[in-house]
């Protein structure tokens, strides 16, 4: 990925185009061009390294060309808002209408996902001959949704339907030969996978020559090899119906489903067959939302819709599973936020799925009375406690490898931690992923005597497809360009970390991790009501950020270390533009400390601390947020990097 200077613009600061000068450079009422160097060369050629030298940041601003005054005149917002929806690729009435409804009309039709009639024309059938169906799902939150869904839409259908989740350690990821050969025993006739089975091709066709019925859902990419010209060769398993919308040849406008969703849209099109009306299938909207966001899919284009829609009915749902693990965790349904899905309740799903089993998962979406879902929620948050205390245990351990072994000079990233629960590796991954910026594989001892792993990249490295040239060396792999998983014998791993090595075309600028300021905005302009506005960005994630606001040379007034842990920086922020604001700092205060100390001296803290005059002063990216206290409103920023 390639990163270029901003483009000229217009700031637009203040609104009445008075000129004023803020944070060192003049953000309105000088010529276009001047105002264009003084962000480019701030803001594009700072580079800050933190203060463990664990890597370095470079600040950009994404400067998008637009007539902010006229879209925030048509739809009623501001122009930072505005900006920042164009900084979203959002261009053209049409499309930003689009984005701020967020209406049920935008969502696609399902008859379009190749093989979702055929498919769903077999299930009709099977349901009026009494055959017996078996959903097959994963441990991870997408498959527990996608079975949830699955599941009770085909009993909605009169179905004779189970479900199966494949244990995590003894089984691993997906269907296999033995999860088949016991359906032949249970009576199947027909299996439906969900959020899997795109790459189980000789397991698809074993099921086949058993005589089994197998429909395929599912939203992984589809295996290839690569021919010496560079074709890629897909290889799709021999399934009675393929619903995927990563296949070439599928008509789906929208590739980018999670799996749970591919099951929610399959659902609508059996239902319509069935009778039914697919109206009804928005009873289960909100699964498909919170595997959206739990599996980190864009938040762009339908899965940006499936979410907003999602969490409205989050917020009326009365399913005792879901209202059960909202009160676990001490909210209330209606403070559900996407980030609530992805690293509040999320996690919970998941912890089942990786240190006992999914089926408590599934168990609790399912389940009718709240007096029983509370009890299985109050297991899983207890799963995901100790979860998070292993982890840290893991993260740790790699890091010390990583410092004492020369991995942390290496392209790529493979790190072996033996004793580490398998189920922990991708996590680990991606903490590691965050600390380094390199792509990174954690691998762990398996049962069957090999080596299990899990990998996360970053924006210029392809994971998937990098993995594909190396596929001589693993068992199974597969995954996505941000994610994979894989197999492999023990004895390959260092062959593994030096052909992905010897492979790879990283540059150090991809080691450096880009932060996209949407808008530098001085203090002085945000308010309330501009913050409630914000919301009609949600909701975000991966794809759909929260928007990066930044202010330079920021004066700290005085500060203080508060929080039952000593673990919250307070400050007090003016901006030398007539902003003054309180600022809070979740990081690593002593990191913090230690780098304005560096840059002025351990007397100018000492000043800071005692709220004394002192000479100070740094750059911020931020989010403006309103602070609640005792019924009175204020509005503060939390500061999300510094330099």
């Amino acid at each position: 990925m390639t990163y270029s200077a901003p483009e000229q613009i217009d700031w637009g600061f203040p609104p009445d185009g008075s000129i004023r000068q803020a944070d060192g450079y003049l953000i309105s009422g000088i010529k276009r061009q001047q105002r264009s160097d003084v962000i480019q060369n701030f803001f594009c050629k700072q580079i800050y390294e933190r203060a463990d030298g664990a890597m370095k940041e470079r600040w950009f601003v994404t400067a998008k060309k637009a007539d902010f005054q006229a879209i925030g005149a048509k739809f009623g917002i501001d122009q930072v808002t505005a900006r920042i929806i164009r900084n979203r690729e959002i261009i053209g009435d049409e499309a930003i209408g689009e984005y701020l409804s967020c209406s049920p009309q935008q969502l696609h039709d399902p008859h379009l996902l190749k093989d979702a009639e055929k498919g769903a024309g077999i299930i009709a059938q099977k349901i009026a001959d009494g055959k017996k169906i078996r959903v097959i799902g994963d441990y991870d939150i997408d498959g527990v949704n996608a079975s949830y869904i699955l599941i009770t839409g085909l009993r909605m259908c009169s179905a004779r339907a189970d479900t199966v989740i494949p244990d995590r350690v003894h089984d691993g990821y997906g269907i296999n030969c033995g999860m088949i050969q016991k359906a032949l025993e249970d009576g199947v006739d027909t299996i439906i996978t969900c959020d899997n089975g795109i790459s189980a091709a000789s397991e698809i066709a074993f099921a086949k020559e058993s005589g089994l019925t197998v429909i395929i859902t599912d939203h992984h990419e589809v295996p290839f090899s690569l021919q010496e010209n560079g074709e890629k060769i897909y290889r799709i398993p021999p399934a009675d119906a393929v619903v995927n919308p990563k296949q070439e040849d599928c008509a789906y406008p929208f590739s980018g489903l999670c799996g749970a969703a591919v099951a929610w849209k399959f659902i609508q099109v059996l239902y319509e067959r069935m009778g039914i009306d697919p109206e009804r299938s928005f009873e289960m909207i909100a699964h498909a939302a919170f595997a959206t966001v739990g599996d980190v899919m864009d938040l762009i284009g339908e899965n940006r819709t499936i979410v907003k829609l999602g969490l409205d009915a989050v917020h009326k749902t009365e399913n005792p599973g879901l209202l059960a693990l909202i009160q676990q965790n001490h909210l209330e349904k209606e403070q559900i936020r996407s980030w609530h899905f992805g690293f509040v309740l999320g996690p919970c799903i998941n912890a089942s799925g990786r240190l006992d089993t999914a089926k408590r998962s599934l168990q609790l979406l399912l389940e009718t009375s709240l007096d029983q879902a509370s009890g299985f929620a109050r297991e899983l948050v207890e799963l995901n406690d100790r979860r998070k205390s292993l982890t840290v245990q893991g993260f740790e351990e790699a890091k010390r490898l990583i410092e004492t072994s020369g991995i942390a000079n290496d392209k790529v990233m493979v790190v072996y931690l033996p004793q580490c629960h398998e189920s922990l590796a991708g996590i680990i991954a991606g903490r590691i992923r965050e600390l380094y910026h390199r792509p990174v594989f954690v691998l762990t001892d398996a049962e069957d005597g090999g080596v299990k792993g899990s990998g996360r990249s970053i924006e210029a490295y392809s994971m998937y497809e990098e993995m594909t040239a190396c596929s001589h060396l693993m068992t199974k792999f597969g995954g996505h360009a941000m994610a994979a998983g894989l197999s492999m014998d023990k004895e390959l791993v260092e062959t593994f970390r030096k052909e992905l090595n010897s492979h790879s075309n990283l540059t150090p600028e991809d080691f450096v991790e880009k932060i996209h300021i949407d808008v530098p905005m001085p203090l002085y302009y945000i308010r309330t009501e501009l913050i409630r506005e914000f919301e009609c960005l949600e909701p975000h994630g991966k794809g759909n950020e929260k928007p990066v606001f930044a202010v330079q040379n920021v004066h700290p007034l005085r500060a203080n270390v508060v929080g039952r842990n000593k673990n919250v920086l307070k400050l007090v922020l003016e901006d030398g533009a007539g902003g003054s604001l309180d600022a809070v700092y979740f990081g690593d205060i002593e990191a913090f400390f230690t780098f304005v100390r560096e840059k002025y001296s351990s007397q100018q803290v000492d000043a800071l601390m005692h709220g004394a005059p002192q000479q100070i002063r740094f750059s911020i990216t931020y989010d403006p947020v309103i602070d609640t206290y005792l019924g009175q409103e204020k509005v503060q920023v939390i500061i999300r990097h510094y330099c």
